[in-house]
């Protein structure tokens, strides 16, 4: 490869933790997934709550609301333990990745203006910049999103190093 840049990662699962979990994104019941259906079903049973102490008030005719917000309670729950299950999945799964970086030996980043090649403990990641879609970059992160998917944080290379990617990916991948 010519015009290669190489960039050794420094691994502090601090500063990975820093961006995945940010936002209340490992929380089960508030992180962004799961928000919606914790109000939600907490309104739902405040709701069923209330009906339930003014049970005695409703007809008889009445009473099939009491059945049916019960049901939206039930739904509600079910709903909102699939999200919980999707968090918890998410998060047992970065933390095994995070794993995996504290005890690698090498985590370096080599590219040029064809290719992007990932090295995790000699288990090389080659794509060519044409394969990823989607980029972020911010003062904290670089993420790629395509034929696989990465997020490098600033604080794990130099500032020289991050602005070199950084312009790399901007010139390599169109938006």
């Amino acid at each position: 490869m010519n015009g290669e840049k190489i960039i050794k990662l420094n691994v502090n699962r601090k500063d990975f933790e820093e961006i995945y979990f940010s936002g209340n994104q490992g929380s089960l019941f508030f992180s962004q997934t799961t928000k919606g259906k914790t109000v939600t079903t907490a309104v739902v049973g405040l709701v069923l709550l209330i009906l339930f102490c003014f049970k005695d008030d409703l007809s008889k005719e009445k009473f099939g609301i009491l059945y049916f917000v019960s049901f939206l309670f039930l739904l509600c729950t079910v709903y909102l333990s699939l999200s919980i299950n999707k968090v918890s999945r998410w998060k047992k799964e970065v933390n095994r990745y995070l794993k995996s970086l504290e005890d690698s030996e090498i985590y370096e980043i080599r590219f040029n203006d064809d290719i992007f090649n990932v090295n995790l403990n000699h288990q090389e990641e080659l794509s060519k910049w044409e394969d990823f879609k989607v980029y972020d970059i911010n003062n904290s992160f670089i993420a790629l999103e395509g034929k696989y998917n990465y997020m490098f944080p600033e604080k794990s290379m130099s500032k020289g190093d991050y602005s070199s990617l950084k312009q790399t990916i901007k010139k390599n991948i169109k938006q």
